[in-house]
């Protein structure tokens, strides 16, 4: 057989290649956060974002290779934002890497038991929005805070944002990101500061994770229903919407396993992308549909390059100056944090309970260590239950 003409190459590598870049720089800011966020030390949040570009990568090119469908598995961006909104739980980073992995032991049993997934599916798509904003917003707020605390390092940001956002959308964030690295440059240039060469090379940490239940409710469960509602599903659909039936069984056995395998080393999800599917299973990715599969196995390869390199990224955000890195993860959110909104407000009728739900997400409030993601979803709920309650009740 004839090997396939160059140009039936060259559109779903370059489309692989755009995904990847896109997908690492748009957030990887806001996985470090997260990591942060529930006590990693910096080489720990080093390691974990390694570990979840190449577990991605991995994954990426197994699906893409065995179901010859243009599959992208990404890290949990929302699930990233909601370990930055919850903060460090009772036993600190260990008990954290231990909710990571019951995660994945979740979305093995979603692939495992169908029941679980349909129950996923009745949570109401205006409650699991709501809760996701209400995660989102604090993180939202870093370009208004970073412009009054740091307004020469934070202004040039969000310039270059804006205006990449009205001319060139899909690169917003990225030039946000390459535009900080210049501010963080120049500041180090500035300042004097040293870099030490052995902050640059790839390590990995491994912890021995710990098992806490205010981990279990506060981060393993909120971090699930974020990641299986936000990008499983979600991710699904857009396939679905593309015409490509994404395998589920062996979507959430791959992703699950992969976030099993991860955790100890600090990596908290992978799971379907979403948003960034349609850059590797779309027109961008060539005519012949047959061969978009090969974008995906080049996203793959490209999240690789780039975990490898997590330990020079962690350097150069350890070295921004205040409000630089909260404001580029803000403007990377915020397209996420309109759509979930957009979503959580659309039904009249569950109007109070999805404001209920985003206003205690927002709230931060941590009751007996567990974070507001959770009370945040049980009160959406109860509130909801009671309101409908009420409608059915027949007339006197």
């Amino acid at each position: 057989m004839s090997p396939p003409p160059a140009q039936t190459m060259v559109r779903p590598i370059t489309a692989g290649i755009v995904a990847g870049l896109v997908g690492f720089t748009g957030s990887f800011v806001v996985v470090l956060a997260g990591l942060t966020g529930v006590g990693a030390s910096p080489v720990q949040a080093s390691s974990g974002l390694m570990t979840v570009s190449i577990t991605m990568g991995i994954t990426s090119i197994l699906l893409g290779l065995w179901t010859r469908i243009p599959i992208t598995v990404a890290w949990s961006t929302p699930g990233a934002a909601l370990l930055a909104s919850t903060g460090t739980v009772q036993g600190g980073w260990p008990a954290a890497v231990g909710a990571f992995l019951i995660c994945g032991v979740l979305v093995v049993l979603t692939g495992l038991i169908p029941q679980l997934g349909d129950l996923i599916a009745r949570i109401p798509a205006s409650i699991a929005q709501a809760m996701l904003a209400g995660i989102l917003l604090q993180l939202c707020l870093g370009p208004v805070t970073g412009l009054a605390h740091n307004p020469l390092g934070v202004a040039p940001i969000v310039i270059v944002w804006l205006v990449a956002l009205r001319f060139w959308p899909r690169w917003s964030a990225p030039l946000a990101f390459l535009t900080a690295a210049i501010v963080i440059a120049v500041h180090v240039a500035t300042s004097g500061r040293a870099i030490n060469p052995a902050s640059l090379l790839p390590r990995l940490a491994l912890t021995t994770p710990t098992f806490t239940l205010t981990a279990m409710i506060g981060i393993a469960l909120p971090l699930y229903l974020v990641t299986m509602a936000s990008q499983n599903v979600a991710g699904a659909a857009v396939m679905k919407g593309l015409d490509y039936d994404v395998p589920w069984r062996a979507s959430m056995l791959v992703t699950g396993v992969g976030t099993i395998i991860g955790a100890p080393s600090g990596g908290h999800a992978i799971n379907l992308a979403a948003i960034s599917a349609a850059l590797a299973a779309g027109p961008e990715a060539g005519p012949d549909r047959s061969r978009r599969w090969i974008a995906s196995v080049t996203w793959g390869v490209v999240a690789i390059v780039l975990g490898v390199s997590s330990a020079a990224f962690t350097t150069l955000v350890a070295l921004a100056p205040v409000g630089v890195i909260a404001a580029v993860a803000g403007l990377a959110l915020l397209s996420t944090l309109a759509g979930s909104l957009k979503v959580a407000l659309a039904q009249p009728e569950d109007l109070i309970p999805a404001i209920i739900t985003f206003v205690t997400a927002a709230s931060g409030i941590a009751i007996h260590g567990v974070s507001a993601a959770f009370w945040a979803l049980l009160a959406g709920l109860l509130v909801r239950f009671i309101l409908q309650m009420g409608r059915r009740r027949p007339a006197l």
